[in-house]
């Protein structure tokens, strides 16, 4: 039975994505999987089971019939970390150790989901990433999301603090405009320091997609009107404070981006709509008028309604849309065949089994 660790080098890299491509894959291939999360910080219940959100996604993804209780042995709530913080919680591996033994029982390969950010993150509990991975036996795979830039300095690190242990890396979320750096000149130079670089996967506007009803409820808004389209998906955002010309031209330019503009702004409003934006997203808590609403029926095209102020309202999307969670079928089958076309699996498999 072989155990692959997936870690990243920062919140939100992709780890589920990452997990659920790599398991489909080796269940195609008619391996038997199984999957765990030893530490979860999201609390869910689910009738009278109570476990990991991310960890009952990824079991329905991958079809696994396993106890949440097993698969996250350690769930971090708030009374967890008062505990922690005051009178500790003792050696909780223990309890990941034999939970790992008994979901891997009569598995080929086990996927073993990091939480939080790098391998570091738990140590206040003594559960942190680098020390799970251990003393489970399992190999790391850690990711790097382009947020901005790449971590080379923090993947040259794990390099040396994991040593063989260090399966390889995936480079994940990379622009256009960066790839041609990043195959010719980081990728070699991570080469040669010992990294081995099992892929990279472009940037694709759809896996950083959210739907409009999701997109509400994370700013906090209300769908004014075509409510039986919250289900349309917002790619990006375009904030409508210019002109009527000037955002025209801007338009254009980007299709699918939920447009952010003050709800006095009718004129902008009204090109947006005809334009076949996917939905509007008015600030100041103003309602729009008759003839916006109308159009907006009319075109199916949804409005949200938002208490905060224009610049607020971007500076939130900004984050909604880099920290969107993978949860809808589309964005796991897409990501999947993304994945499978970028990663070389068959260099994974061998080095684990070296």
């Amino acid at each position: 039975m072989v155990g692959i660790y997936i870690g990243s080098t920062a919140g939100y890299s992709g780890k589920n994505l990452i997990a659920a491509a790599l398991g489909l894959h080796l269940q195609k291939q008619g391996v038997k999987v199984g999957y765990m999360k030893p530490v979860g910080a999201m609390p869910r219940r689910e009738g009278e089971a109570v476990g990991d959100e991310d960890a009952f996604f990824m079991l329905e993804v991958l079809g696994l019939d396993a106890d949440p209780a097993l698969v996250t042995p350690v769930l971090v709530t708030r009374d967890f970390k008062v505990q922690a913080f005051t009178d500790g919680v003792g050696d909780l591996m223990q309890g990941i150790r034999d939970a790992y033994a008994e979901l891997s029982r009569d598995v080929d390969v086990m996927i073993v989901a990091g939480s939080g950010a790098y391998l570091d993150s738990g140590a206040y509990c003594g559960v942190e990433g680098a020390r799970v991975a251990r003393e489970l036996g399992c190999k790391t795979l850690l990711i790097d999301r382009h947020f901005g830039e790449l971590r080379y300095d923090t993947l040259l690190r794990a390099r040396r603090e994991l040593g063989d242990d260090l399966a390889g890396v995936i480079l994940n979320d990379v622009p256009e405009d960066h790839r041609r750096e990043v195959d010719e000149l980081l990728c070699p130079f991570l080469e040669r320091n010992g990294l081995d670089i099992l892929g990279v996967i472009p940037s694709d506007p759809v896996m950083g997609a959210i739907r409009v009803g999701d997109l509400a409820e994370r700013l906090s808004g209300k769908i004014v009107s075509a409510h039986q389209r919250a289900d349309r998906v917002v790619e990006n955002f375009l904030i409508g404070t210019m002109q009527v010309e000037n955002f025209m031209t801007h338009f254009r330019r980007h299709k699918n981006s939920a447009i952010i503009v003050g709800g006095d702004r009718s004129d902008v409003q009204l090109v947006a709509l005809e334009g076949a934006c996917p939905c509007l997203i008015l600030t100041g808590n103003l309602y729009p008028n008759d003839i916006i609403l109308t159009r907006s029926e009319v075109l199916e095209t949804p409005i949200l309604m938002v208490r905060d102020d224009t610049y607020t309202v971007a500076k939130k999307m900004e984050t909604i849309l880099s920290s969107h969670k993978l949860r809808d079928t589309i964005k796991v089958t897409h990501g999947a065949r993304l994945v499978t076309t970028s990663v070389d699996f068959d260099k994974l498999g061998r080095i684990l089994e070296s």
